[in-house]
């Protein structure tokens, strides 16, 4: 049995596709995050959940896996350190309105001296040496999206964590930030990983079009028609003095 297990093993997998992630609209965004019902401890830490992983574009197991200890909302720039795949750490800065949410949260969730080894998202069940479950959050995700669809119709009903991580990319290079910066941001360790869910807006198919027109319209000086035609100016080579 074992050389036919040892044989079965190495057969190659079948390549496979992968499908690219739909994106959610800014204002998409908006209507999720005004959706939790914030009168309940529940709400208010669905929010919490839904803006911490909206400002680090973290992976979900990520953020699942934080723990307070990671999390450095005194600091002269606020911040948090993210473990990703291999156990490599990568540092994220948090906007204001991100440890406005994780402060108010940790107080309520955690009290006034939290444990640094305790998750910040626990399980209600197991407390904070629990983490809380994927499968919860796409449960309360998917409650909260049908209420946002009500007034955005461009929110998922089959919302599920991915979109907002893929969200916050897209957004990052709609205003304006480099896509070699947003794979260093999102944990990449190759640049074309990003390619499969970056959607690229209208605008900016606009001004790579613009950028062309404007490569071909430019006229280049011919070297070799120079008056100093000689294969040192040609390369770009400075002759030697004698």
């Amino acid at each position: 049995m074992l050389h036919i297990s040892e044989a079965a093993s190495s057969i190659q997998r079948r390549k496979q596709m992968r499908k690219k992630v739909k994106g959610m609209s800014k204002d998409a965004v908006r209507a999720l995050m005004a959706a939790p019902d914030t009168s309940t401890t529940a709400g208010r830490r669905d929010l919490a959940l839904i803006v911490t992983m909206y400002a680090t574009a973290a992976r979900i197991d990520e953020i699942l896996s934080m723990k307070v200890g990671q999390l450095h909302l005194d600091a002269k720039n606020p911040n948090v350190n993210i473990i990703g795949k291999g156990n490599k750490i990568r540092t994220l800065f948090l906007l204001p309105k991100a440890v406005a949410h994780l402060r108010s949260y940790l107080q309520e969730y955690q009290g006034c001296n939290p444990d640094p080894d305790a998750y910040v998202f626990y399980s209600r069940n197991a407390g904070p040496c629990g983490k809380m479950s994927q499968m919860a959050v796409s449960k309360r995700f998917r409650l909260h999206a049908e209420t946002a669809h009500k007034s955005c119709v461009e929110v998922p009903l089959d919302i599920h964590a991915h979109q907002l991580r893929h969200a916050k990319a897209t957004h990052w290079l709609e205003d304006g930030m480099n896509i070699v910066q947003v794979s260093l941001l999102l944990g990449h360790e190759q640049l074309q990983t990003i390619m499969v869910y970056i959607d690229v807006t209208i605008d900016q198919k606009a001004k790579a079009l613009a950028t062309l027109e404007d490569e071909n319209n430019r006229k280049v000086p011919k070297k070799w028609k120079s008056d100093k035609a000689s294969l040192a100016n040609f390369c770009g080579v400075k002759p030697i003095k004698r």
